[in-house]
């Protein structure tokens, strides 16, 4: 009798046992579980640690409340300026909401994704060239608006999206560098008329500060020619001021005017004696 009473005990232990490690699962940290009895959600989501559920009738299921990173394929479309571009972005996602994650929609991950293709095709198409290569961040606030006004249905919070490349065809990058290069030209030469300006300016003030006194042109002269004789060139250039040729034009017209004799300005020279 007792043998049947300790075989009993340990058949009952042994079941036991077993019903334990049938109704026993461990839900991780970065996981929650929903559980499903007889195809029905019941209480609460399960939280993270061991949870016992009941073999044959319940279901548990867990779901990965990390941030989910999910790169979106490049999707081509035309700007609305006409330009045919080729852009991807990557979507940046957790679930907030295990239970609507799993009873509202099949494949939550999948549905992410398309809605994320459509919305990148839609922000193609109502932004310029120029807003896709230079003001990338608000066309990410706005594509993270267009995802997550769905998504927040689904259980599913959308943290961050990123436009990471926009593909442009080659000539219209040849375009584009032109019109960059033309733009430089454009500056350069703005630079250079605003430098001959200012140099303009300065030569007038000191051509007028020269004119109240012609010494300071000679001795500007005179530091020119040291300046280059200090580079020991065998070549000495030597400039000749403008008033002195004016003073030379000024000396020979002196010298042609008429005397009383009615010479022009022409002196015998005198006779020599004559050798005998």
């Amino acid at each position: 009798m007792l043998q049947e009473l300790l075989g009993a005990a340990v058949a009952a232990a042994s079941v036991g046992v077993v019903y334990l490690a049938m109704a026993a699962r461990v839900i991780k940290q970065y996981e929650r579980g929903v559980l499903f009895r007889l195809g029905r959600v019941m209480g609460e989501v399960r939280e993270p640690g061991l949870t016992l559920v009941i073999p044959f009738v319940d279901r548990l299921h867990k779901v990965n409340m990390q941030i989910v990173t999910m790169p979106v394929p490049g999707q081509e479309g035309i700007t609305r300026d006409n330009v045919t571009v080729r852009v991807d972005a990557v979507v940046y996602f957790r679930v907030v909401d295990a239970a609507s994650a799993l009873v509202k929609v099949e494949d939550y991950k999948f549905a992410v994704s398309q809605m994320a293709q459509t919305s990148l095709r839609s922000i193609i198409g109502k932004s310029d060239l120029d807003d896709l290569l230079s003001n990338r961040e608000k066309l990410n606030q706005g594509l993270e608006l267009m995802i997550d006004s769905p998504a927040v249905g689904w259980g599913v919070q959308v943290d961050r999206v990123e436009i990471k490349d926009v593909s442009l065809p080659d000539t219209m990058k040849r375009s584009m560098a032109r019109q960059a290069e033309a733009d430089r030209e454009r500056r350069a030469r703005i630079i250079n008329a605003d430098a001959e300006l200012q140099a303009s300016k300065k030569l007038a003030e000191a051509a007028e500060q020269m004119s109240e006194t012609p010494a300071a042109l000679q001795l500007r002269l005179l530091q020119t020619v040291m300046a280059v004789a200090a580079e020991k060139n065998s070549t000495l250039v030597l400039p000749i001021p403008v008033e002195l040729l004016h003073f030379l034009e000024r000396g020979h017209q002196l010298g042609q005017l008429p005397t009383p004799n009615g010479d022009a300005g022409q002196r015998q020279a005198p006779r020599q004696p004559e050798e005998k």
